[in-house]
């Protein structure tokens, strides 16, 4: 088995799995799809695993079939050490030939980028799924082909339904971002504050670190705001206009202008469809579309209600795209000017706080709670985590639930575990627990064991001496910090 490299920080699941499809013993081709959002570091990937068995890697440019079929022959030559180029006339030539190379046993081959071929060549899905027939089989050599690409959208149809390539997969492997956790590692952040700050303007994206910061981090909590001035607010770096970019390279976002306004949208904190709507100034209908076409390519999120499964939110998946409809963009104009970005961030301070701060972390705090939390935290082993509203018919009101928290009594029956609030710059007190045991007394659900749902208090500032003192007396209430968040149970 090949060793990861050492430079490859994490993917061990990536890794194992491709390095598993590499070395499949069968003496048939075999293909597998990976795709997964920009930037994750999917070509490191590919490319590491191609150097480790001495495979092919091709690499796709937009341009037409012909010059397509032109560079993909001359890559094979020089791959196969031929004096003259392959002129393929058409894919059927190119993929008959590249089902044929595996002569020495299991060769990995990858196409990066197969969406630019695909849109040139749309009839290549089928003939390589022509080429994964049994009875094409017979000629074929062992290779193991991996379709890559970034467009989220497409390389997830092509597996999909009725799609040609359906069924043909041994692996489909989406490279995800890094987790808050991980996230903090990658970046050597090592103060919880400022890896939450971090966080919350570019996420997990691993390009984000070295190729557009050049390994510029923040050193601690009073570097963090002279950070983002000379690197995210800096029209002279490459993250300054990179949210643009973003939706720019999706080939399924024709109208860009109208996934810029809904993103601007859901970034002032606009989460139903109808608010956005609103907020845009067209009928609720007309958002359908766009709505779509944003969660399928990994932009925004459609998340359920904790509580009442005919409510949803819209959440942007992407923490720098939020960053600039909500503190960019009302300033791009002075921004675009040197020297403008310290005066313009301090403007924007109450903004990212409110915003983008808050409900980022109120987000990491539902990780926590579903990939983090022990069950003796929670109650429970989680299932689901959720934000949501609980209506209160005696006082003829609602309340908000950041942090909802369902497991599993037996195989059918679903329970609520635990209830939290998260506050970023507030230090949690007793009337906040009180909040919360109000809201657990408008829901009769009790845990396997008898208790009432655990309180989870979660804070960015700390907690009262009193809601310390609370929590000691009370094991169905638990506080937990920003150390807490970022260490393990």
């Amino acid at each position: 088995m090949a060793t990861k490299p050492v430079e490859m920080f994490d993917r061990d699941f990536e890794w194992a799995e491709l390095t598993r499809f590499a070395h499949h013993p069968g003496p048939e081709a075999t293909l597998g799809v990976v795709s997964g959002r920009r930037r994750q570091g999917k070509t490191f990937l590919l490319d590491a695993i191609t150097r480790a068995h001495s495979g092919f890697l091709f690499t796709a440019t937009e341009t037409t079939e012909t010059d397509a079929l032109r560079q993909f022959g001359e890559a094979l030559a020089r791959y196969r050490d031929e004096p003259v180029a392959y002129r393929f006339a058409h894919w059927d030539e190119a993929v008959s030939q590249l089902m044929r190379i595996a002569t020495a046993g299991p060769t990995v081959v990858v196409i990066d980028e197969f969406p630019f071929l695909a849109k040139a060549s749309p009839a290549l899905p089928s003939i390589i799924q022509r080429a994964l027939d049994p009875t094409a089989q017979r000629t074929n050599t062992p290779v193991r082909l991996l379709l890559c690409g970034s467009a989220v959208s497409f390389m997830g149809r092509l597996l999909a339904g009725n799609a040609p390539l359906r069924g043909r997969a041994g692996l489909e492997l989406v490279v995800p971002t890094l987790d808050y956790r991980l996230a903090a590692q990658f970046w050597e952040i090592t103060d919880p504050r400022t890896a939450v700050l971090t966080h919350a303007i570019v996420g997990g994206t691993p390009a984000y670190r070295h190729e557009f910061t050049q390994g510029d981090t923040p050193a601690g909590p009073d570097d963090f705001d002279p950070w983002v001035t000379r690197t995210v607010l800096n029209p002279g770096r490459p993250l300054f206009r990179e949210a643009r970019y973003l939706l720019a390279e999706e080939p399924d976002l024709h109208d860009t202008a109208l996934y810029h306004s809904v993103l601007a949208a859901i970034a002032a904190g606009n989460t139903a469809r109808g608010g956005i709507a609103d907020y845009l100034g067209r009928k609720s209908t007309d958002l359908a579309h766009p709505l779509s076409v944003l969660e399928n390519v990994g932009l925004i999120r459609h998340e359920p209600d904790a509580f009442r499964r005919n409510r949803s939110a819209y959440r942007i998946a992407e923490p720098l795209i939020a960053f600039y409809h909500a503190v960019m963009r009302p300033y791009w104009g002075d921004l675009e000017r040197p020297g403008r970005a310290p005066a313009v961030w301090q403007r924007a301070q109450p903004t990212f706080l409110s915003t983008i701060l808050g409900p980022h972390f109120e987000n990491l705090c539902r990780e926590w709670a579903r990939w983090h939390a022990t069950p003796d935290t929670c109650g429970g082993h989680p299932t689901r985590v959720a934000a949501g509203i609980v209506n209160d018919p005696a006082a003829r009101t609602s309340h908000e639930i950041d942090v909802a928290v369902f497991g599993h009594h037996d195989s059918e029956r679903e329970i609520l575990l635990a209830l939290g609030e998260a506050k970023w710059n507030k230090t949690m007190g007793i009337s906040h627990l009180q909040r919360l045991d109000h809201i657990r007394s408008l829901l009769p659900t009790h845990t396997a064991n008898g208790d009432s749902p655990r309180l989870l208090c979660f804070s960015g500032a700390g907690f009262t001496p009193e809601l310390h003192e609370a929590a000691a007396h009370d094991h169905t209430i638990e506080l937990i910090d920003l150390q807490r968040l970022y260490q393990s149970e």
